[in-house]
């Protein structure tokens, strides 16, 4: 059971484990501001350009029960009180939109991301690395790059230019 316990310990401190929980964080903080930009801000211009007064409550009725009549069905509000089976498309194109528009955020933060993460790999890529070895131009055996007489044929080497 300890090792059960230190195995979890190991996996829930592991760096990628607590990114993924900051960012299940902030994407559930950013998908409040989302929503609230689609039910705030889109959905009453959609409703005004259909000219219904709040399109999020846009709906069809599909049955009513005995006893109720169309007329006394004026909004989502009263359907829902009265029993009343609705279609809510204004309630499922705000949602769709919400998706989009997350959808949309999250592509461009990836993108974002990979090109950030590529430039940095580029610029490692770039700069080569010192090197360690040389040929001696006489035995053609390899030595350390600061020789200045090579261990295996004894000859002086040329030194080196500065770059």
């Amino acid at each position: 059971m300890k090792k059960f316990f230190a195995e979890f310990k190991a996996f829930a401190t592991r760096g990628n484990v607590i990114d993924l929980a900051v960012g299940v964080i902030i994407g559930a903080a950013f998908q409040k501001i989302v929503t609230s930009a689609v039910n705030d801000l889109a959905m009453p211009l959609i409703g005004l350009i259909t000219g219904n007064s709040n399109f999020n409550d846009a709906f069809l009725i599909l049955r009513l029960p005995e006893g109720v009549e169309a007329a006394q069905v004026t909004s989502l509000a009263k359907a829902t009180e009265l029993g009343v089976t609705t279609f809510n498309y204004g309630a499922f194109i705000s949602a769709v939109i919400d998706f989009l528009i997350m959808a949309f955020v999250i592509f461009l933060m990836v993108k974002a991301i990979n090109k950030a993460s590529s430039l940095t790999k580029r610029k490692t890529e770039e700069t080569p690395a010192a090197p360690t070895v040389k040929t001696c131009p006489y035995c053609l055996s390899e030595i350390p790059y600061g020789a200045v007489k090579c261990p295996h044929c004894t000859s002086d080497l040329p030194a080196e230019k500065e770059a």
